[in-house]
């Protein structure tokens, strides 16, 4: 299969070349046999993200490769279908965060306009109490204003 492969900012230095090992160290060394995708995994390392490019599936023979075994593409397939299950899952994941995050969002909202709704009735209540102490001082004093002027006429009419 063809492989996109996309690599984390490259340097724009260059650095010397390497030294190939000599063929006497190159002996002491034991072949292992790795599966593909393990063998990815070791050879480009944690920088790169290997998947198939959109141009892979039209580029691929109607055949198949020549020489190339089933199990393979079996094994492809299932890695295929086992990475389309984990975004499956994440995206799941992550809608049910998002719907968890905004019925936290609406429930705090709501305690805070129950909050808001006490605190301006409580204010409203305190208003409402010192405009009738107001009014009962107003009435009181208008009374004894009516006493007063009463008391007023009396005197001015006795003398």
């Amino acid at each position: 299969t063809m492989i996109r492969l996309r690599e984390e900012a490259a340097s724009t230095s260059h650095s010397p070349p390497l030294q190939l090992p000599s063929a006497s160290r190159r002996d002491d060394r034991p072949e292992v046999t790795l599966p593909p995708q393990k063998r990815l995994d070791i050879a480009l390392g944690p920088r790169y993200e290997v998947g198939e490019s959109s141009s892979a599936a039209a580029a691929r023979p109607a055949g198949g490769f020549r020489g190339a075994p089933v199990s393979t593409d079996t094994e492809l397939g299932g890695y295929v279908r086992e990475f389309e299950t984990r975004v499956r899952q994440d995206m799941d994941e992550i809608y049910m965060r998002l719907d968890d995050e905004q019925t936290e969002r609406q429930l705090l909202a709501g305690r805070l306009n129950i909050e808001a709704w006490v605190r301006a009735t409580d204010a409203s209540d305190l208003v409402h109490d010192k405009v009738m102490s107001l009014r009962t001082t107003v009435l009181g004093q208008m009374s004894e204003i009516r006493e007063l002027q009463a008391v007023d006429r009396r005197l001015v009419i006795l003398l």
